[in-house]
């Protein structure tokens, strides 16, 4: 009966190990139990049948341990649950051809101090050079800074 239990005891142990490394890493509260399951079917088997067979099972449990962990670590696991997609995205690829200093457009949401703005046939991120700017308020361009183009409110004629 007691070698059902301290079996029992380590596979259970091994089995919140396991899920510690690959479900649900960095909480350590599954960690902690296995290793505590562990010790105590390792402790069982020292109370029980003596430090000889107690050595067995200390030494077993870590080649098993060490094991399940090279297993999970080289199966397919890992291909399910990684992430394939790559962003695409990227912020303002300014075309210095396209957009000059002087251009004018029209905010498309509320810049404070930044925000979105139609120019020449195009969206693109911009920033005030100082202040708030209401959506639906004409602009220009004042500068372009790398990828960043700063805009003003266009004075009314």
């Amino acid at each position: 009966m007691h070698w059902a239990i301290i079996g029992v005891l380590i596979l259970i142990g091994l089995t919140f190990l396991v899920l510690e490394i690959l479900v649900i890493p960095g909480t350590g509260i599954a960690g902690i139990i296995g290793f505590v399951l562990m010790a105590l079917g390792v402790w069982q088997a020292y109370e029980v049948y003596g430090s000889g067979v107690g050595h067995l099972v200390l030494g077993f449990s870590f080649f098993l341990s060490l094991m399940a962990l090279i297993y999970a670590l080289r199966s397919k696991t890992w291909n399910r649950i990684t992430l394939k997609d790559s962003i695409g995205g990227r912020v303002n690829l300014v075309d210095l051809q396209k957009i000059h200093k002087g251009d004018e457009g029209k905010a498309t949401s509320r810049l404070a101090p930044m925000g979105k703005a139609f120019i020449g046939g195009e969206f693109y991120e911009v920033r005030t050079t100082g202040g708030y700017i209401e959506q639906g308020t004409k602009i220009i361009v004042e500068k372009i800074d790398g990828n960043k183009i700063y805009v003003k409110r266009k004075n009314p004629e």
